[in-house]
């Protein structure tokens, strides 16, 4: 079997012409007719978020005293973000990958804040309504926090604040509320949740991700939004995806802290072992400057006239779209949306068909799956780009509802059943999982992609969570397996001709090491800036005989640790 990998390099114009194939069969989503996965504030600021993602990709921000500049980028977005949310001055707050880093970050500080300031908690929980994100599931299921679910109201999906109350024990250690949560677009009573906080003396996150960043410009533009950013009492922490509705290139997001106090728990830092001494700041070691710096020049190129405008368009659209799917037979929101978002279900067909057809149709819903009290919807999320597509969209769904009332129900409960009544233990095998995906026509072969998801999201729908969530694992399990078959078949992409040239920029690949330690920045020879001349490059191999060297040396590491005295470091090694 010959390599995957080429023996010898492909030639570009074939690598991007082979992109281009496998990218034909994604979602259109540049065209508008995408709700959900990518937001877009216009081509501009597209190509500018995409122009200085590239210019720092290769920038680490691992370490910032070798790339200050993503430093300063990164406390300057963390000051936006501060002022967005009101934080109170002392506030702080970091910049991670998305939403669910940033969860993780708030889970793992009140983690570990109860770890330092409750050390008798043996095994800690946090309290969510069942309207929380998935991700603090995850985060949960990654740090050995336990979550307490409690109901939200059936006609608002607001959390229960009552259910909360009655939730906390003495292994508390996180409250958590949205604003808004993803699935309905409704915010929880953040004021109510953040006086429980306080009376029980409890950390409380908000999960701002999808929200935060709108009601923030909505209430600019002087909407009236719930009160929901650290202006409350009782929120010690708030995240907010700026890759949504910050319209940055993905990989952006923050998470904001009350101050330091609680901050230092999300912090990672290891010396003990034989390499260089880590610190980190979220779940990643290396990072790269591209996300850092797109993220920030995004910001500053919309600024507050262009989000306010953008929020504005997104909120007519919505309410539009909103009225559209009231007005349609058969449909009914779930609530009424508060910012950009909003879902909608059917009583007497099936939603999940009804996605398939507007997909047929090159519209993209996002399917959801009923849980508790809640039936199974449709998601949408607007972004600009689906501005003045409203007529168009309204009425294609009015025509798939027409279509979709004709389609016979699946009736997949009993079969499902029989599935289930066969399983030893609620164990998903690789035979059981070939039996489900029969159900839904996609058994009898190697593991692939769907072309309609409504059979098996109706599958889903009616298994026990824990049984559709092992389905789910099992079946990713075999979808990601490596390809070890070539890109490109033998003569069919033309070879890379050219060398691969310098390996840094502005010189060639083997040439001298003009930034080499040891001619101090500068050419061998070629006079400095103040007429002195650099010194010669070693070329036997060997290190210079000690003398002035290693005087100057000990000189700098005695003012060094003099200095360092002075400083906050030198304040800490003497408490220790």
């Amino acid at each position: 079997m010959s390599s995957p990998i080429p023996e010898r390099g492909v030639a570009r114009e074939a690598i991007f012409e082979a992109l281009a194939r496998y990218t034909a069969h994604d979602l259109p989503w540049h065209d508008g007719r995408v709700f959900g996965y990518v937001y877009l504030a216009g081509a501009e600021a597209e190509a500018l978020g995409r122009d200085a993602f590239a210019k720092h990709l290769e920038l680490n921000a691992l370490d910032p005293t070798v790339f200050p500049s993503l430093l300063r980028m990164e406390n300057e977005i963390l000051g936006i973000a501060a002022e967005h949310l009101h934080a109170p001055e002392g506030a702080v707050g970091l910049f991670t990958s998305g939403g669910t880093e940033s969860v993780m970050l708030a889970v793992k500080a009140a983690r570990d804040w109860a770890r330092r300031h409750r050390p008798e908690i043996a095994r800690p929980k946090m309290v969510l309504p069942e309207t929380a994100h998935a991700c603090f599931h995850k985060a949960a299921h990654y740090l050995g926090v336990e979550t307490v679910v409690t109901p939200a109201d059936p006609e608002t999906f607001e959390a229960d604040v009552g259910a909360m109350r009655a939730a906390i024990d003495e292994e508390t250690i996180l409250l958590v509320g949205s604003a808004v949560a993803y699935a309905h677009g409704v915010a929880d009573p953040i004021e109510a949740i953040g006086a429980l906080a306080e009376e029980k003396g409890l950390l409380f996150h908000v999960d701002g991700c999808i929200g935060a960043f709108v009601l923030g410009v909505m209430e600019k533009n002087g909407e009236t939004v719930p009160p929901f950013d650290f202006r409350v009492p009782g929120v010690t922490s708030i995240s907010m995806d700026l890759h949504k509705y910050g319209f940055c290139p993905k990989g952006s997001s923050v998470v904001l802290f009350r101050d330091k106090a609680v901050r230092r728990h999300a912090l990672y830092a290891c010396s003990s072992w034989t390499g260089y001494t880590v610190i980190n700041t979220t779940v990643q070691s290396t990072r790269s400057g591209g996300p850092i710096a797109a993220t920030w020049a995004v910001l500053q190129y919309l600024g507050e006239a262009g989000y306010g405008e953008l929020v504005a368009r997104m909120r007519e659209t919505t309410k539009k779209l909103a009225a559209g799917v009231e007005a349609i037979d058969g449909l009914r929101l779930m609530a009424a949306p508060q910012t950009t978002l909003f879902s909608f279900t059917a009583d007497d067909f099936s939603v999940f068909v009804l996605a398939d057809l507007m997909k047929a149709r090159g519209w993209y819903i996002q399917p959801q799956l009923g849980y508790g009290g809640h039936r199974e919807n449709l998601h949408v999320s607007v972004n600009p780009a689906n501005c003045g597509w409203e007529d168009d969209f309204l009425e294609k769904l009015k025509e798939c509802v027409a279509e979709a009332k004709k389609r016979p129900g699946v009736g997949v409960r009993p079969l499902v059943q029989k599935v289930v009544d066969t399983l030893d233990d609620g164990e998903i095998d690789g035979a059981s999982l070939e039996q489900v995906l029969s159900l839904a026509g996609m058994g009898g072969g190697e593991v692939d992609l769907p072309e309609e998801t409504a059979l098996i999201n109706e599958i889903l729908n009616v298994l026990p969570r824990p049984l559709s969530e092992k389905l789910l694992v099992e079946y990713f399990n075999e979808l990601f397996v490596p390809k070890r078959t070539p890109a490109f078949a033998p003569g069919e992409a033309p070879p890379r001709e050219s060398h691969l040239g310098s390996s840094r920029r502005g010189g060639p690949a083997n040439g001298p090491h003009t930034h080499g330690p040891h001619t101090n920045g500068h050419s061998a020879g070629r006079p400095r800036a103040n007429g002195q001349r650099a010194s010669r490059p070693r070329t036997n191999g060997h290190p210079r005989p000690p003398g002035g060297f290693v005087r100057r040396a000990a000189r700098r590491l005695s003012e060094g640790l003099e200095a360092l005295e002075k400083t906050p470091l030198g304040f800490l090694a003497r408490r220790l």
